[in-house]
């Protein structure tokens, strides 16, 4: 079986360090742009009627001769070994993901054909799509599901902490967005030096930031 790629993210996650662990954690924004052969404004017939979609699209950075049947999850600290298939790790044997995320516009007929605009996606700018499909609320959503390990209790977002003079230097339209993403604490689970710097990337903003127990800190931004 072969699969095509049908489209590309465009998204201001140049990295992969910063991005959100799911989709719909953070109201970022994104657009998905077709690759030629599905330039086909008739391909999207009807998609306006629907506010959400599903995506499946590749890990492009996590491809990788082989595959391990358990991976290291960084919620369980990156030691604590769990069967692939029960976690959403890129490292598969097929390196696919699923997210679903909001459809909030159609450019119908931009030069690059049809463009769909979109929030709360979790991926990499250029990030190859196979398929698009309507999310169906009365079958897709299950507010009664339990979530394994994932369900396990954290300490919640982290408080954000960035001086005034150093937000005003952080385009406005991104402030919001920026400040939701680092809440989410991008590092890794299992470090916690208080005195490392970390920087992140979104669109032509670079962060450097510390984190000491529940704050973290931005310290300068480019």
């Amino acid at each position: 079986m072969k699969l095509e790629i049908i489209a590309r993210i465009r998204s201001d996650f140049n990295e992969k360090f910063g991005i959100p662990r799911q989709s719909g954690l953070v109201k970022t924004k994104a657009d998905i742009v077709f690759e030629p052969p599905y330039r086909n404004i008739d391909a999207i017939k009807g998609l306006e009627d629907f506010s959400h979609i599903w995506l499946l699209w590749q890990f492009s950075e996590a491809l990788r001769e082989g595959w391990s049947p358990t991976v290291r999850p960084p919620r369980l600290g990156g030691n604590t070994r769990i069967g692939v298939f029960a976690t959403r790790s890129p490292f598969r044997p097929n390196e696919i993901g699923l997210s679903s995320v909001k459809l909030i516009g159609i450019t119908p007929d931009s030069p690059q054909g049809p463009i769909l605009h979109i929030e709360g996606a979790d991926l990499l700018d250029g990030t190859p799509i196979f398929d698009i499909k309507p999310y169906l609320a009365y079958t897709d959503s299950h507010p009664e599901a339990t979530g394994g390990f994932a369900d396990t209790k954290t300490d919640g977002p982290l408080k954000a902490n960035c001086p005034i003079e150093i937000l005003e230097k952080i385009p406005k339209e991104h402030q919001e967005t920026v400040l939701k993403l680092l809440e989410q604490d991008p590092r890794p689970a299992y470090q916690e030096d208080p005195d490392r710097i970390y920087t992140m990337d979104y669109g032509e903003i670079s962060l450097q930031f510390k984190v000491d127990g529940r704050i973290l800190t931005v310290i300068s931004v480019q």
